[in-house]
């Protein structure tokens, strides 16, 4: 048989390294974390796009450049910051985050925040002028043209979410550093507590 010298390396293409179980747990953990860190993000850069989007003060253009830097801001990095933050000696550390999913969170969670944000302002600066007049003229309060505004950039922030999750559930760099990996006593990697 030609295939007889290689026939013992099959099982090791066949049947995987791992746990029964072992990947389910990664792609849980992975959606958990990155679908907790969006929602949370969501529900910070939409009021703060909508607060952009509206009105004007000194500093604006600098806020809004530091959003745009943001969306290219190296994961690693976030991951090394948000490590020095819940670390034993940084600002968050009595709060024993260190390798949790909690800090996981966090890292996502300022991941995904500024693409969230900018592409949400984009999307609420580009209503028409008109609608926001419209509503005024029918005596709508502030919130009133805020949600009509909404209702019309729904689709630009439907996008911004997405693109937020899409950088969330990518980058690894900085969920590896502060999520890291522990070795269970039966000698299997377990990620996070």
């Amino acid at each position: 048989m030609p295939f007889d010298p290689v026939a013992p390396l099959f099982p090791l293409f066949v049947d995987l390294p791992f746990e029964q179980g072992y990947v389910r747990s990664i792609i849980y953990v992975s959606l958990y974390v990155s679908v907790i860190a969006v929602a949370l993000s969501t529900l910070f850069s939409i009021p703060v796009a909508l607060l952009m989007g509206f009105a004007e003060f000194p500093g604006k253009q600098f806020v809004k450049s530091v959003i745009n830097t943001g969306m290219g801001f190296p994961s690693v990095v976030v991951g090394l910051l948000v490590l020095f933050a819940v670390s034993n000696q940084g600002p968050l550390g009595a709060m024993n985050l260190i390798f949790t999913k909690e800090a996981m969170i966090i890292s996502q969670f300022v991941l995904a925040t500024p693409p969230i944000t900018a592409i949400s302002l984009a999307a609420i600066t580009g209503v028409d002028e008109s609608v926001r007049d419209a509503a005024r003229a029918l005596g709508g309060t502030r919130l009133d043209v805020a949600l009509v505004v909404i209702k019309e950039a729904r689709y630009g922030i439907a996008t911004a979410v997405l693109a937020g999750f899409g950088r969330a559930i990518s980058e690894v760099g900085s969920v590896l550093i502060v999520g890291g990996t522990s070795r269970a006593p039966t000698g299997s990697r377990k990620r996070g507590p």
